[in-house]
């Protein structure tokens, strides 16, 4: 069972083996159903990655669990050498998409984007060494900013018409918004590409952005990579044990 909780939204995934099986959706960002969704499968054991602190109620509801749960933190080994110099700042979902994506493409250098309330930029080159990367605000935190710290703009909702020049307030904020995004994506493919001429990119999050035909080219899409990580560490950290215990 792989819990990841992001900043909006919780993801509840069965897996077997390295494949999911099915994913439940929480918006909100909070815990909910979970003995429902336990009582569908025979599970041996699972993990929880989040971004922020667990209620007493979630932490509650994880410790009644009829398996072991392990708690995803900086201090958990996981199967890259991480080269962040601050590990105990980086957020569990940065960390896992990089384990997650190197899981499905070992020995490539990889540029994970994940675009979700924020949009990251992680590198990992093919030895296995994830050296950072990078933080922006996502669709909705744009959108939302531009209301907020602004006295007339209005609060434009991110479907609609996205011209080349926007030709109303509505148009030009939206347009602005989602094609700053496009852009800004394609730009840091681009210098990665630059320093890594080999170099693969993933692509994920809640957040859809129509690229270039040459830019999807070199995009694999794939909504499970947070939770193919958590789930890989998970495994990881079982090996390690059941090695110990030998």
């Amino acid at each position: 069972m792989i819990i990841d909780i992001g900043n909006t939204v919780v993801k509840m995934v069965a897996f077997r083996g390295d494949e999911p099986v099915e994913e439940i959706r929480l918006e909100g960002g909070e815990i909910s159903g979970i003995d429902a969704f336990v009582d569908k499968y025979n599970f041996r054991s699972g993990i929880v990655g989040t971004v922020r602190d667990l209620t007493p109620t979630e932490t509650e509801a994880l410790d009644r669990l009829p398996f072991p749960m392990l708690r995803f933190s900086p201090d958990i080994p996981v199967p890259i050498t991480n080269r962040y110099r601050t590990p105990e700042t980086l957020g569990s979902d940065r960390l896992a998409a990089v384990i997650g994506a190197s899981s499905l493409k070992p020995g490539k250098d990889l540029l994970i984007i994940d675009a979700g309330t924020c949009i990251t930029y992680e590198v990992i080159d093919a030895r296995g060494n994830y050296w950072g990367g990078n933080i922006a605000p996502g669709m909705q935190m744009r959108l939302k900013a531009l209301h907020e710290f602004t006295a007339r703009l209005p609060l434009v909702e991110a479907e609609g018409e996205v011209p080349g020049i926007g030709y109303n307030t509505e148009t030009a904020i939206r347009s602005g918004v989602l094609r700053g995004m496009k852009y800004e994506i394609e730009g840091y493919i681009k210098s990665m590409r630059s320093k890594f001429p080999h170099l693969l990119v993933f692509l994920t999050g809640g957040d859809h952005i129509n690229f270039d035909t040459n830019i999807k080219n070199i995009i694999f899409s794939d909504k499970y990579i947070v939770p193919r990580g958590l789930n890989k560490i998970l495994d990881f950290n079982e090996e390690l044990r059941n090695k110990n215990e030998e």
